[in-house]
């Protein structure tokens, strides 16, 4: 009986010893590959770091793209608390916060409408093939800033979420509203820290026009319900912007499949990223005009 209960206990100690063995080593090899994915992410932070624009890199939330990631954070933990703080509350009024706030819009993108119009007119742009300018002579930097106020006015555009909460307009929280403006900003956050100039200003040109059209609308609209029977013309802008994507598609694919001294990464992110774009703003054209036409017949 001692025999038998000697082995047991020893056959217990020793698969302890092995268990607490397989635990160590399991805990090392966990370690280990969270030592190695801090290091690659600590490597590529810094190659972001180093290899951007010298010229942009002093300028503001540019050289790290820390801050924006934090912006795009707290702009999707406002999208997720904002409605269940607002949702025993009334709408906050923001008539006269929404008149100043849209037609300053329409007053920024015409600035830089005309910045990237005449900066690149000036500067003998190509629009079918423009490689980007690194100097800092004063038409590349003018273009550079241009493009800067443009990734910019992207992060003022987060407010159009904020409106929409705090007037508890919660069904134009779409998919395709958080989608554009929360990629935005890091889609023009690396167009300002990798390419300011060069064939970006095509986006930032189209862009700026159909925001100076869209703005108007919108603040036209914040006057008051009098003003609906001036704006018969909204389904118009949403077929301005699906042209905008199909230009800005064309226009990606055509130099992805030619020689130019622009990088083929950007241009094949702004080509998938129009073509997201375009399904989801065709979609929204269906639902909100064509589907709804047919229902009422």
């Amino acid at each position: 009986m001692r025999t038998v209960l000697a082995v047991y206990i020893h056959s217990f100690f020793c698969e302890s010893a092995v268990n607490r063995d397989i635990m160590t080593s399991e805990r090392f090899r966990l370690q280990t590959q969270m030592a190695s994915v801090w290091q690659n992410m600590s490597s590529m932070h810094q190659w972001i770091l180093e290899n951007g624009d010298k010229r942009t890199d002093p300028w503001l939330l540019v050289y790290s793209p820390v801050p924006v990631l934090v912006i795009f954070l707290c702009y999707l933990g406002l999208i997720w608390v904002g409605p269940r703080v607002m949702k025993h509350r009334e709408p906050v009024d923001l008539k006269l916060v929404l008149i100043v706030y849209n037609f300053s819009m329409v007053c920024l993108s015409a600035y830089m409408f005309h910045e990237f119009l005449v900066t690149s007119w000036q500067a003998n742009y190509s629009y079918l093939c423009q490689p980007v300018d690194y100097s800092t002579s004063p038409l590349a930097m003018r273009m550079a800033s241009v493009c800067w106020w443009f990734f910019f006015s992207k992060v003022i555009e987060l407010s159009d979420t904020i409106f929409f909460i705090l007037r508890k307009k919660n069904n134009q929280l779409t998919f395709l509203h958080v989608y554009h403006h929360g990629t935005m900003i890091f889609n023009w956050w690396s167009g300002v820290k990798y390419v300011a100039g060069g064939q970006s200003f095509f986006i930032g040109l189209l862009n700026t026009f159909v925001h100076i059209v869209m703005y108007s609308y919108y603040g036209l609209a914040a006057i008051g319900p009098h003003m609906q029977k001036y704006l018969w013309w909204k389904r118009y802008l949403t077929s301005l912007q699906l042209l905008q994507f199909v230009l800005l598609t064309t226009h990606t694919g055509y130099n992805l499949f030619t020689e130019c001294d622009f990088p083929d990464s950007m241009n094949m992110v702004v080509f998938a990223y129009c073509l997201s774009l375009i399904g989801l703003f065709s979609n929204f054209y269906y639902q909100s005009y064509l589907k709804r036409k047919s229902k009422k017949k």
